[in-house]
C-alpha cells in the first residue's frame, strides 16, 4: 500500500544515528559532519517505487560525487520481508550501482527519529545538518512513463550547495510504507 512522507518541518536538526552498513562497517551522523549537504534516504529492495528510481538515484550520487554526503537506510522488518535482508540489499546496491553506504536500522529507532514513513523517503540537510528538503525524487512512479531524472531532489541539492533557499513548496515522496515489526509501529 502506498504511503506519503510525513513532511517533517524544515529546519529540523538531523537525528543522531550510528548504524551498521551492509558491508560490515558502520556510519554515524558524526561521520557526515562538515559536508556542505547531507542526503539521508530510506530505501528498501522489494518496493516497486524504489526499484523505479534506483538507477536514477545511483546517477545522482555519481553526478554530485564528493560535494554531497549520502547514506541510505533500510528500516524494514527483514524477517517478514526477507528481500530487505542484508544479502538482498547488497545485491540491490550492486545491481543499481549505489556508491554510498547502505545502512541497517534493525531496531527501527532511526526511522522513528527521522519520522520516515515510506521507501523511498528523502531527507536533505544543509551544512549545519538542518532539514532543507523532504519530498519526492521526481514525478516517476511505477506504472507511469515519466522520466527518472531526480529533478525535484536535484533542484533542492543545487540550492543547498549554492547556499540559496530551497523552495518551501515541496511535494511529498510516495512509496511503500515502512514495514514495521508488529508492535513497533510509531505512535
Amino acid at each position: 500500500m502506498a504511503a506519503n512522507s510525513f513532511m517533517v518541518p524544515l529546519g529540523t536538526p538531523a537525528p543522531a544515528f550510528d548504524l551498521t552498513a551492509i558491508d560490515g562497517g558502520s556510519v554515524s551522523l558524526g561521520d557526515l559532519e562538515g559536508s556542505p549537504a547531507t542526503l539521508v534516504i530510506f530505501l528498501s529492495n522489494h518496493c516497486p517505487y524504489v526499484r523505479r528510481i534506483e538507477d536514477g538515484l545511483a546517477a545522482l550520487a555519481k553526478d554530485y560525487g564528493a560535494r554531497l554526503s549520502i547514506v541510505a537506510i533500510c528500516s524494514n522488518d527483514s524477517v517478514t520481508y526477507p528481500d530487505d535482508d542484508p544479502t538482498h540489499l547488497a545485491e540491490q546496491a550492486a545491481r543499481a550501482g549505489f556508491t554510498f553506504p547502505y545502512l541497517l536500522d534493525d531496531t527501527q529507532e532511526v526511522a522513528k527519529a527521522f519520522r520516515a514513513a515510506c521507501t523511498p523517503d528523502f531527507f536533505l540537510y544543509d551544512g549545519r545538518l538542518r532539514l532543507a528538503y523532504r519530498g519526492e525524487f521526481d514525478g516517476a512512479r511505477p506504472g507511469n512513463h515519466g522520466p527518472v531524472t531526480g529533478a525535484s531532489l536535484r533542484a533542492a541539492i543545487d540550492a543547498v550547495l549554492a547556499d540559496e533557499p530551497v523552495p518551501q513548496d515541496q511535494r511529498p515522496s510516495i512509496g511503500c510504507g515502512i514495514k514495521w515489526r508488529p508492535g513497533n509501529e510509531p505512535a
